[in-house]
């Protein structure tokens, strides 16, 4: 999978999930024949609306390891690969999936400090049912505010 982060001074644009109330990195999976070009930019309009004008450095990646739903399998594992990512300016109409439109998901831009609080104390509450990205969001948001905004 591959993630945007999308910065401008101390804020992310992130897709916030109006349902659940947590922030994410615009971003997804890799289709068949897809370079990790190709599915930023189909992610980050699909999601966000955004244009993408421009990729910079693979900034870190995150490996996930859960207990497969699928039957026949035992295992699950995800990568996430975060990209710089540039934007043109303004927001055109998202193109999002079924479950996209139930969770909200609505194109923000968010303070840093605003993201990871939302995230963490969503994360604290047991009686919510959170997306399985949470966590791992929480996570890269607090690396890339340690290493790219001081």
């Amino acid at each position: 999978a591959v993630r945007a982060v999308i910065l401008r001074g101390n804020e992310l644009l992130m897709v916030y999930s109006t349902h659940v109330g947590d922030y994410k990195f615009p971003g997804g999976g890799i289709q068949f024949n897809e370079t990790h070009v190709q599915a930023l930019e189909r992610e980050v309009l699909e999601e966000a609306g955004a244009v993408v004008t421009g990729i910079g450095e693979l900034i870190g990646e995150v490996t996930e390891l859960d207990k497969a739903i699928e039957p026949g399998y035992e295992l699950f594992k995800m990568v996430s690969y975060y990209y710089i990512v540039s934007i043109a300016e303004g927001l055109k109409a998202q193109h999002l999936d079924d479950y996209e439109k139930e969770l909200g998901f609505t194109p923000t831009w968010v303070e840093i400090d605003e993201a990871i609080q939302v995230n963490a104390d969503i994360l604290k509450n047991p009686d919510l049912k959170m997306p399985g990205w949470t966590r791992r969001e929480l996570y890269a948001l607090k690396e890339i505010k340690q290493s790219l905004i001081q």
